[in-house]
């Protein structure tokens, strides 16, 4: 059986005030071209579909277009479970006409999909299932799959509180405690003459984040060691964290596909890709890893002055790349300025001015006699490397209410009673 894995598409998801429709179009394309180029039998989204609860119209179409095409009029499965962005409700909304195309979709930790009373040999039939588990029969496939779906594992999902105390070592433990219960519950389905397969949208610990992911957890209380998954599955399909690897320590093959486009500069230069997996029973599991070409790369630009910025912009330095640019400067930039660098590259996301480090304002023995509106000016030079319009300070003295020329009065003062 051959599998793809992919997980957090993050459909809707914008880049500062740019939007990547086009790009993520482009890239579920792509991943729509590998499953039939490699002749997938099943494909396994594992969460984070999209960036939102309420996702774009746009975005829902791609995702439904998107899965029309890799079901393949019901020949090819297709499992899709949730993610912490999205709505389990909203998922399992359309899950009726998924159904008839052999598209399972999970919306909650512990759902049991419905099974069918007999399998039909010319499309993808569930012939089983149970809480959190189902069984697939695959055209074309001899053996059939037994998966364990725990979409994204969050206490108020989870319908539970799982631990009592405050302490976060004891909810981690309570926690990871429970999630490995789940899997173990699940993984009694699994046969030695099945495809056993695992997927949950989850953070394990010693992988590595990304800026991109929006916590899921309170420090590490909603976190799990590797060990937690079956060591009975054939491979385990993870999603949630953006970067491509491998969960070391687990007892079987565990992998983060990674997301198929960089969302943050954090992820700048980093090779997207899905994984494709083949398994069979009592044989050993093939994986690889298929690179993508769609949507734009990241790149920080870090330059010494504004000719090295204009120089490079000669030179198509990381052409087709969104950039974040961070450019030494002697004095703050004008709005004009900065407007005119963009229009040289409209891929230029962020422009941040650096500054030559000045004294600190919030100290020394001179600040009360500097006016609170200078100090204003230099605080907000320093902080956005840019000059303040009239407005702004005419604001700021307003919420103030003192003179542009008096010294700053002390916002608080702590006096000593006599004992």
């Amino acid at each position: 059986m051959k599998i793809l894995h992919t997980a957090d598409w993050h459909l809707g998801r914008s880049l500062d005030r740019f939007s990547r429709a086009d790009e993520h179009e482009a890239v579920v394309a792509e991943i729509c071209r590998i499953a039939d180029a490699e002749k997938v039998d099943l494909v396994l989204i594992a969460g984070d579909i999209f960036d939102a609860f309420n996702p774009p119209a746009w975005a829902e179409n791609l995702f439904f277009s998107a899965l029309n095409e890799l079901a393949a009029g019901g020949r090819r499965g297709v499992v899709v479970i949730a993610g912490n962005h999205d709505s389990p409700d909203r998922l399992s909304a359309v899950r009726p006409l998924a159904d008839r195309l052999g598209i399972s979709i999970v919306g909650l930790p512990g759902e049991q999909l419905v099974a069918e009373t007999t399998a039909d040999r010319k499309r993808v039939s569930r012939i089983a299932a149970g809480p959190g588990w189902f069984e697939l029969a695959i055209p074309g496939c001899a053996r059939r799959a037994v998966i364990a779906a725990l979409p994204f594992p969050s206490e108020s999902r989870l319908g539970e509180m799982l631990s009592r105390e405050l302490r976060e070592p004891d909810m981690q433990k309570a926690y990871e405690a429970r999630v490995g219960q789940v899997f173990a519950d699940a993984a009694q389905q699994f046969r030695a003459d099945t495809v056993n397969l695992a997927t949950s949208h989850l953070h394990v610990v010693g992988c590595l984040e990304s800026d991109s992911e929006r916590s899921i957890h309170l420090g590490g209380a909603q976190t799990v060691g590797p060990r937690v998954f079956p060591a009975s599955a054939h491979y385990v399909a993870l999603g949630h964290l953006h970067k491509p690897q491998v969960a070391d320590g687990s007892a079987t093959l565990t992998r983060y596909s990674g997301s198929p486009l960089a969302l943050s500069f954090s992820e700048a230069g980093q090779a997207k890709s899905v994984m494709l997996i083949d398994a069979e029973p009592g044989r050993l599991v093939l994986c690889s890893e298929v690179f993508l070409s769609a949507g734009l790369s990241l790149a920080r630009w870090s330059a010494r002055n504004l000719a090295e910025v204009e120089a490079w912009l000669e030179q198509d330095r990381d052409r087709g790349a969104w950039i974040d640019l961070e450019v030494q400067v002697a004095a703050p930039l004008t709005i004009d300025e900065i407007h005119r660098l963009k229009k040289m590259c409209p891929r230029f996301v962020h422009v941040r001015p650096v500054l030559p480090e000045v004294p600190d304002v919030a100290s020394g023995p001179r600040q009360g006699k500097i006016p609170i509106e200078e100090m204003f000016r230099r605080y907000y030079h320093k902080v956005h490397g840019l000059e303040p319009d009239a407005d702004l300070v005419r604001l700021f003295m307003e919420l103030t209410d003192v003179s542009a020329d008096d010294p700053p009065a002390p916002l608080f003062s702590v006096t000593k009673e006599a004992s």
